[in-house]
């Protein structure tokens, strides 16, 4: 429906606005108020449309990934399987925000070095309660595994981050597009909101194969002091 609106002479143009927001609020909420509200969430909504990050040919698999298998080999002894992705149903969102603050908040940040005593990259779970982002990206793909989520939607990401330094991070692949789960923003983001330059991640089909990207994730969202 297109509404036309002619000033009448000695009415501020102000007042003829909030007469017309009031009308298509009103309108909207008449419809439906599932509509409306999905209405209200669109316009209010600042955050760049997910999509998914082009993915290039196999590549070098991280020597902290090779290791965490050596060590824990059940890990990663899996057959190879079609790539599927999450839907983002409602639930399905509570459910990745929930994980990412749970671990967010569980583990206490520390250094590959000063955790382990080496300057090579030692990947693991938060067997000690503490750990680097290797360990929070590991956990996250742990818990969502148990809550249902489907292992080939969960990639352990390598990029750079926007001090261009080293940073992994847990890719979510969604009939959305890709999400990040990062132990540096409790928020989950789109790829492509997040500044990072995106170096490899996991296959969707063989967690051992790693793919290349070597793309820029678009530009960091500016976050609320409440994020």
């Amino acid at each position: 429906m297109v509404l036309a609106v002619k000033r009448s002479p000695g009415v501020p143009t102000s007042s003829l606005l909030l007469g017309l927001v009031s009308l298509v609020g009103a309108s909207s909420l008449q419809a439906s108020p599932a509509a409306a509200q999905s209405s209200l969430l669109k316009l209010a909504s600042t955050r760049p449309a997910a999509s998914s990050a082009s993915v290039g040919g196999s590549t070098s698999v991280p020597y902290g990934w090779l290791d965490f298998c050596h060590r824990r080999p059940k890990e990663c002894k899996v057959p190879a399987l079609p790539a599927a992705s999450v839907k983002l149903t409602a639930q399905n969102m509570s459910i990745l925000k929930r994980i990412n603050q749970k671990a967010n908040r569980s583990i206490k940040p520390v250094s590959n070095y000063d955790h382990w005593g080496t300057t090579m990259d030692h990947w693991d779970y938060p067997v000690d309660g503490k750990g680097d982002c290797k360990i929070y990206a590991l956990y996250k793909r742990k818990l969502l595994q148990e809550a249902g989520f489907p292992r080939q939607a969960l990639l352990m990401t390598v990029v750079r981050d926007l001090h261009n330094e080293g940073h992994t991070i847990l890719t979510v692949k969604t009939d959305k597009g890709d999400l990040v789960l990062d132990n540096l923003v409790d928020e989950i983001r789109p790829w492509n909101a997040t500044g990072y330059y995106f170096l490899k991640r996991q296959s969707q089909q063989n967690p051992n194969i790693w793919v290349s990207l070597n793309q820029r994730g678009g530009s960091a969202k500016r976050l609320s002091p409440s994020s």
